[in-house]
């Protein structure tokens, strides 16, 4: 699904039959009324967004592999056996390959825009490859060790090198046009405010280059005159609470307050609903009359904005967890096949029924996956809603189950989520069963912000398991705490963190299991 156009989408409804609102659900489990022209972006087929810091990356790591590339070539067909000493050409490459990515930084040739652009790219770029050879020969010339380098090498160097990195920017140039057709180079954006705040932020939006923002509609809780229902062009979709479920269902990527900071209760009352999702959200100073150090604003062009909340692991951090995931989680199913094969013969062998149990639960950003384990429950008992959690002698458990729910054994088939589906990580919040209760209430109603948990990757282990929340949740505090260490490692998240966690949880599962049944 490419791109869409809340604005050609209004005219296309003024020209057609109304739609009538559908009813959605709240958080809290409220049923409420969404506006025809929001559930119709909701039920856009949207893909994620990409990160426009990590196609800048990639194209930097295209242009450094040309130059080394394309050196060591030249040098292999024209210099090789021919020159009795090959440090030189050795340290010249790396240099270039290093000077071309800071002369090409240094000539704004990264950011979208001049991705997108490839004429201007393309002679900047040029001008740059030239400016550093010519920096290189002055180099050989001023340290006098230009008889170690052959002219023909460097020449040869030279065209190829630039034939090379133009190619590479064509084809880079092509490939983000596409990207930006289909709407995966756009970061999907809400208001929230309306009136001449709004009004004003938008057109200052509009009047930016490449910034990639998307917007998608206004949201606001005020329905008088102050907050009409077209803001610069723009419809109002809604009030905060029915920007939380657009948010999920559209995978917006950024929400921006017009609020002035001296409304700090409205903020507050807002913030205290949107935190929860994995956005990033901003506060607009451009209009506000306070001033900060530069430093302390983020710029959208030439916007200045608050950072209130960012979206947590983000850009390249979305690789690297991704890459730990499937390099460790493969390991991990490698090296415990022969423990879930054995387990798998012992629940066959134990009582009649499969030897897996499937079971709904909450994913990133409240979607539902399908979280796979070892059936630890008699096939005639099993609680495929988790309507009532498994207790201290639970006559339902059986025998193996008693055993691998003990020690976790039960999840180890969770490593084909990780490994394979991509749904779960292996570490992160676990996940809860949908219908999941504490002291019979459900858990969003008993902890504040409960869904912020959800703003990242459930995992088979966490920070809470290791410290021993894990098991039955049965009284409010066991939850509350659970979910107080969820957020603590989606605050503090690293690759070392996650290492440190995997590490710590076989000695967790030996010392801390009084909880788990």
């Amino acid at each position: 699904m490419g791109a869409f156009d809340v604005r050609d989408m209004m005219k296309a409804d003024s020209a057609g039959p109304a739609t009538p609102s559908s009813a959605g659900k709240t958080e809290d489990g409220q049923t409420r009324r969404f506006h025809p022209l929001a559930e119709r972006i909701a039920a856009l087929p949207l893909k994620p967004t990409l990160s426009p810091v990590m196609i800048e990356g990639l194209a930097r790591l295209l242009d450094v592999l040309i130059v080394l590339t394309t050196g060591g070539l030249v040098y292999w067909l024209y210099a090789a056996g021919k020159v009795d000493d090959p440090l030189a050409y050795q340290i010249t490459v790396p240099a270039l390959a290093i000077g071309s990515l800071i002369t090409f930084q240094t000539l704004q040739l990264y950011p979208i825009g001049a991705l997108r652009n490839f004429a201007s790219s393309a002679v900047r770029l040029l001008g740059g490859w030239t400016m550093l050879f010519l920096i290189a020969l002055a180099s050989f010339f001023f340290l006098k060790v230009g008889s170690q380098v052959s002219r023909g090498w460097l020449l040869g160097f030279y065209l190829v090198g630039a034939g090379a990195l133009i190619a590479g920017r064509l084809t880079v140039t092509m490939a983000v046009r596409g990207l930006t057709r289909s709407g995966r180079l756009v970061r999907r954006t809400a208001i929230v405010g309306g009136g001449e705040a709004g009004a004003a932020l938008i057109k200052a939006l509009e009047a930016q280059k490449d910034t990639g923002l998307h917007i998608c509609g206004v949201f606001d809780d005020r329905n008088d005159s102050r907050s009409p229902d077209l803001v610069a062009g723009y419809p109002k979709l809604g009030t905060i609470d029915d920007l939380v479920e657009f948010a999920r269902r559209t995978r917006l990527d950024l929400v921006i307050f017009t609020l002035p900071i001296s409304a700090e209760a409205r903020l507050l009352t807002m913030l205290r609903k949107l935190w929860v999702l994995p956005i990033d959200i901003r506060l607009s100073a451009h209009m506000s009359k306070l001033r900060f150090r530069p430093r302390s604003y983020s710029y959208l062009g030439a916007v200045p904005v608050l950072d209130v909340f960012d979206r947590p692991i983000a850009d390249w951090d979305i690789v690297l967890k991704w890459l730990f995931d499937k390099t460790v989680g493969m390991l991990a199913l490698i090296a415990l096949s022969p423990v879930m094969l054995a387990t798998a013969i012992a629940i066959k062998l134990d009582s009649k029924g499969p030897v897996f149990f499937r079971q709904k639960r909450y994913g990133f950003n409240n979607e539902t996956v399908d979280v796979l384990k070892f059936r630890s429950l008699r096939h005639d008992m099993a609680d495929h809603t988790a309507a009532k959690q498994v207790t201290k002698d639970d006559p339902r458990v059986t025998r193996v189950g008693r055993f691998i729910r003990k020690t976790s054994v039960d999840e180890l088939p969770q490593l084909i989520n990780v490994v394979f589906k991509g749904d779960l990580s292996l570490v992160g919040p676990r996940p809860h069963a949908i219908h999941a209760k504490a002291s019979n209430r459900a858990y969003e109603q008993v902890v504040d912000g409960y869904f912020a948990r959800h703003k990242v990757k459930p995992g088979i282990t966490g920070w809470a398991q290791i410290h021993g929340w894990r098991g039955e949740t049965d009284t409010d505090e066991k939850i509350q705490r659970r979910v107080e260490h969820d957020l603590y490692y989606i605050e503090n998240w690293s690759v070392l963190l996650d290492l440190y966690i995997l590490l710590k949880t076989p000695f967790s599962l030996l010392t801390k299991n009084e909880n788990a049944y």
